[in-house]
């Protein structure tokens, strides 16, 4: 076999598997392997960093672990929210929106807080659930170091 002929098989699998990329280095998506063309349709229509809803899911969830675990440390305020990215993986993936924030614990002291809001990782995988990880109490160590691996 000539290596032109090789050469040009592993370019045409490339694009048949979708390991092509465009100018910018971006993975090429195809329009059926979208997050809003499966199953169970993912739009990315989450609430935003600052929404009640997703502070008081952080508020509840710390409050409870930390009743039961560590101690009487609870969140009286959330202050510099911001949001760090929006699907920073593509169209392709789940939707997530990440976020940071300060908190005001009730011991004086502020910590951030990252989170990310997901789609889709509900109960029965309806909704939107909230992923989150405190600086400096992420005593278990699950987004070391440092709460980074609840960043994008």
């Amino acid at each position: 076999m000539s290596r032109a002929w090789f050469a040009s098989a592993l370019i045409s699998l490339a694009c048949l598997t979708g390991f092509s990329a465009d100018a910018a280095g971006r993975r090429l998506v195809h329009p059926a392997d979208r997050a809003e063309e499966r199953i169970i349709a993912m739009y990315g229509d989450l609430p935003g960093c600052d929404d009640p809803a997703v502070l008081g899911s952080i508020t509840s969830s710390f409050g409870s672990r930390e009743a039961k675990f560590w101690g009487p440390l609870e969140t009286l305020s959330y202050d510099r929210i911001g949001q760090l990215g929006y699907r920073p993986w593509g169209d392709d993936t789940i939707p997530r929106r990440f976020c940071t924030a300060r908190v005001l614990l009730n011991n004086g002291l502020f910590h951030r807080v990252d989170y990310s809001v997901r789609e889709n990782l509900g109960l029965f995988a309806r909704g939107w659930n909230v992923n989150w990880c405190v600086a400096g109490l992420d005593r278990e160590r699950s987004y070391a170091p440092d709460c980074k691996m609840a960043r994008p």
